[in-house]
């Protein structure tokens, strides 16, 4: 995974339920990122730092 790809919440992650899809903004390293995270409307959910046990890639860039 890398910045901009398109990721899914494959479980859980505070109050953003599985499923939830976004963009990685920063790759920290190979298992950490920060993932902005949207709603249905488009409208940012919250931006996280989160590790790759929690994400699905949905589409590269």
């Amino acid at each position: 995974m890398n910045e901009l790809d398109v990721v899914k919440l494959i479980k859980d992650l505070d109050d953003i339920p599985k499923g939830t899809e976004g963009t990685i903004a920063h790759k920290y390293d190979k298992t950490n990122f920060e993932a902005e995270f949207f709603d249905d409307k488009l409208d940012t959910i919250d931006v996280v730092t989160t590790s790759a046990e929690y994400l699905e890639l949905v589409k590269t860039y």
